[in-house]
């Protein structure tokens, strides 16, 4: 199961999960066009997909989506929380509570509660299963005007490692991802402004912006048996953006 599987990481996520012969539940939040695109990209690629409607912040409608796909496929063995909204540039004194809400809502309390409605749709079977947070760098690495989305990402660090250690007893397996700079929608003004892009991508030692099948690579090996060592584990995957921090003072 796949949320925000309607573009960027999440679409990219299904992809390659598909990739496998997986069954993947494109859970999208409204463009239904956009997730039977990448249904059809499951499907070109070898799986098995349906779309499912679901708003990650309402918990009727976790449940709801949640028991379609139970419904046709029995409970998930893997979810990847990829829903997300992106920062704004807002700083806090003229944020509106409604917005800090609004982003707490979507890129914390979503994942907590997709994660705990997958948790209980497997019951206390045990067996190999995984949870994947797609998280942020800045889930340490502050910006000005993100005040939100650092406090939902740093939350989101606290509820992988909790997870990880309640559901280890029962082979779940808890991991979050931490992407830079990724060119997908969220990042557009990138993608079509090469001047601009090229501003930032002078700041990656790497010197280049990451692609969502990067990350999608990096969430198929962590649902892996190869991977079956690693819970609570954050893993980085930004070219060494975040390393430059205290550089230059």
């Amino acid at each position: 199961m796949v949320t925000g599987a309607e573009s960027g990481i999440g679409a990219a996520c299904a992809e390659a999960f598909g990739a496998t012969g997986a069954r993947v539940a494109v859970l999208f939040h409204s463009d239904q066009v956009a997730a039977d695109v990448t249904a059809g990209a499951v499907r070109q690629a070898g799986g098995e997909a349906m779309t499912v409607q679901v708003a990650v912040d309402d918990e009727g409608s976790v449940d709801q989506a949640f028991g379609t796909v139970e419904a046709q496929w029995g409970p998930a063995d893997v979810l990847v929380n990829s829903a997300g909204l992106n920062m704004s540039g807002v700083t806090v004194r003229d944020m509106t509570l409604a917005q800090w809400q609004r982003m707490l809502d979507t890129d914390l309390t979503g994942a907590f509660l997709t994660s705990r409605r997958f948790l209980t749709g497997r019951g206390e079977a045990k067996g190999d299963a995984t949870i994947l947070q797609i998280s942020s760098i800045h889930a340490y690495a502050m910006r000005a005007g993100g005040a939100d989305y650092c406090a939902a990402k740093g939350g989101l660090t606290n509820l992988v490692d909790t997870l990880a250690i309640e559901e280890a007893p029962r082979g779940i397996r808890v991991n979050a991802i931490e992407p830079g700079m990724i060119l997908t929608p969220m990042n557009a003004k990138a993608q079509t402004d090469p001047a601009y892009r090229a501003s930032l991508e002078k700041n990656i030692p790497i010197g280049r912006a990451g692609n969502a099948s990067e990350v999608a690579d990096l969430a198929v090996f962590l649902a892996s048996d190869k991977a079956r060592y690693i819970t609570g584990a954050r893993i980085v995957i930004d070219g060494g953006l975040s390393l430059m921090q205290a550089l230059g003072a």
